[in-house]
């Protein structure tokens, strides 16, 4: 039947859907919602369940619109959804820990300072730090 190469041709051709990254964004997050919990490939499995939409829509549309759809389902649906350090969309189910690794600025210039008067690196200080509070627990 068609195939995405003959979609491609018709783009070319000039017979486009027409349709905004915001609508493709709102349809991948209502297909996104109904996936079981545990789905992997999110994003090719969503284009594969958007039929012709997802069949119609150019590479750089769907990309941007899955950017989108990724930041809105984290920010409306925290209980469901989580990024990882690299902005990968997973399924929030206990498995997958966030890590912080923000640390203020004022902190670090004393980590900073604290390391040179030590003469060790901030990691070196940061080890000797934890380990001083694991044996100060015991």
């Amino acid at each position: 039947m068609f195939d995405r190469k003959t979609f491609a041709q018709m783009r070319r051709a000039g017979m486009g859907i027409g349709i905004s990254k915001a609508k493709l964004s709102e349809a991948m997050l209502e297909i996104l919602l109904q996936l079981p919990e545990g789905t992997t490939n999110l994003k090719e499995v969503i284009v594969a369940n958007m039929g012709l939409l997802g069949q119609m829509s150019a590479t750089r549309d769907i990309n941007e619109a899955w950017s989108q759809t990724k930041k809105k389902a984290v920010k409306l649906y925290p209980e469901k959804f989580i990024f990882d350090e690299r902005k990968t969309l997973h399924w929030n189910d206990g498995s997958m820990e966030v890590l912080d690794k923000k640390i203020s600025t004022s902190n670090f210039k004393k980590l900073n300072a604290i390391a040179e008067t030590e003469r060790c690196s901030v990691n070196t200080l940061i080890s000797k730090l934890i380990k001083s509070y694991e044996n100060g627990k015991k």
